[in-house]
């Protein structure tokens, strides 16, 4: 009897278990991630985030500027913010069921442009509250290496439109692998996605 009431045990266990790896997985495919912004855009030194128009910039750093444009270097650094949604929140009669975002390995798109890449610097938690958890991402990358054709109007207002005091996310994307924990362990989305700023988006 004793025997019995144990396996019967396990087998509830057993199938709390299966629930709960079913609920992780439907989390993990319906995840979604959306670019909130950029935030502390510096180019070449210069803290452009409060400017608006190359003709607000001082003359000390339109000549900073300019000079590193001529050395044919235009180093730009900023944080982009991105999203992550939860949607298991448990409002369908499910329980809420909080998530890590294990890694995120991201290529960043400028214009279309494949430039830099990296991935998350530490794992992020993602409550299924249904708020968004904001993700920030650092980003240092060479303006000059990817856009030299610009010219230096056209690098200078293409890093004004990214982080200065008007610019946005409309011009950027991340192409992304997300890894997500789960009660399995690290579960890799099966597809990359796009992530922009005009809607959330998963696998």
């Amino acid at each position: 009897m004793r025997i019995l009431f144990a396996l019967s045990c396990a087998f509830l266990v057993s199938c709390a278990s299966i629930r709960d790896i079913s609920n992780s997985l439907n989390a993990v495919q319906n995840m979604q991630f959306k670019l909130a912004g950029i935030t502390k855009m510096r180019l070449a030194g210069v803290d452009i985030s409060k400017i608006s128009s190359p003709s607000s910039l001082s003359i000390s750093d339109a000549l900073a500027l300019t000079q590193a444009v001529a050395r044919k270097s235009l180093p730009a650094s900023f944080t982009l913010g991105v999203d992550a949604k939860n949607p298991n929140t448990g409002t369908s009669g499910t329980k809420s069921l909080p998530l890590t975002l294990s890694d995120l390995q991201w290529r960043l798109f400028i214009d279309d442009k494949p430039t830099i890449n990296g991935g998350l610097d530490s794992p992020v938690d993602v409550p299924g509250s249904g708020k968004t958890t904001q993700i920030p991402l650092g980003m240092n990358l060479d303006l000059y290496s990817f856009f030299a054709n610009k010219g230096y109007d056209g690098l200078v207002n293409l890093a004004l439109a990214l982080g200065g005091a008007k610019g946005g996310t409309s011009r950027v994307k991340l192409d992304a692998m997300p890894t997500v924990g789960t009660p399995l362990g690290p579960i890799r989305y099966p597809n990359r996605i796009n992530i922009v700023d005009t809607e959330f988006r998963g696998s």
